[in-house]
This record gives C-alpha cells, structure tokens and sequence, in this order.
C-alpha cells in the first residue's frame, strides 16, 4: 500500500468526468486500498479516485459506525429534503464554507466483488457521499457555492492553484 500525492484546486483531473470502471482486478484493488490509506493519512473523511490523479469512478468513505465502505460506478438514485452544512476537501485544502446538500440519499453502486448494491445515508455521510460523486463528475464543493461566496474565495483559490496557501478561509 502506497500514500498516493493529492490534486489541488487547478489540476485537470479534478475538472474531469471519471470514466466507469468495467472489471475490477488486482490494480483496482490496489488502487483502492491506496485511497484508503491515502484518506487516513490526509485525516479526510472520503476520497475520490480524481484527487489521486485518477479518472476512475472508485469512491471510499469512512461511515465510522461500519467502516470504510468502497464504491465503484456510484450513482445517486434518490435525493430528499435538504440541509446547509459546512464543506471543506483535501484537494482545496484550508477553504471551509456551508453546502446546500440533499439531507438523505440512496446511493446504487458496486463493490470490490462487483456486486451491486445500494445504499441510504443522512446527515454528514449523505453529504459525504454527494461531495464525492461531484468529483468523479468533475465538480468541487466550491463550484456549489453562490457567486458572492465564490468571489469572496478567488483570491484563496488562485494561492492554491499556484501552490502558496497558508490560512484556513471560512464564511
């Protein structure tokens, strides 16, 4: 297992829709218990296979209560009610700002024995699971934000894209 390098705010890869991914093999799995090991390593509570460079729909997520849970091919199949929480992520590091999220969501995918199968969270893992699969569809947190928050942020974000962040942002 390898501590894999992150992607910031600016990368590519970050921007791109993630292709599914068609058998799951030994460098599949070996890539996904690098991300876990990666998302320990960055304290970070999911990670999705464009943070390390990949354009793979491979998400993790750690639900604590049951641990990490693997998704390949992730796909959103019921959203209801919703809820504004605060966001942050490993690839735009020090930026914090509220979400507006479904508050529950059920969520089809398939495992690392490629079964299918489906899964409802609330709360944070509901948030937890939508923040992810916006990155394997090209799209960060920030992209949620209003145009004033992301305005606000431009200049945070530019330091990132160039490598020189140093202080937390939040709302």
């Amino acid at each position: 297992m390898a501590i894999l390098k992150l992607e910031k705010y600016g990368s590519s890869v970050l921007r791109e829709k993630s292709l599914p991914v068609d058998k799951i093999d030994d460098e599949i799995r070996r890539l996904v218990q690098d991300m876990i090991e990666t998302m320990y390593a960055e304290s970070g509570v999911g990670l999705a296979a464009p943070q390390v460079g990949i354009s793979k729909r491979i998400i993790v997520i750690d639900t604590e209560e049951e641990g990490v849970i693997v998704l390949i091919n992730p796909v959103i199949v019921k959203k209801e009610g919703e809820l504004h929480e605060e966001e942050g992520c490993l690839s735009v590091p020090g930026v914090y700002s509220p979400v507006r999220r479904f508050s529950r969501v059920t969520v089809e995918a398939m495992d690392l024995n490629e079964k299918k199968f489906q899964i409802t969270q609330e709360g944070m893992l509901a948030i937890a699971l939508q923040h992810e699969i916006d990155h394997l569809n090209g799209y960060l947190f920030v992209d949620r934000l209003n145009p004033a928050r992301r305005l606000m942020l431009k200049d945070e974000l530019k330091n990132i894209e160039e490598g020189k962040q140093d202080e937390v942002i939040r709302e």
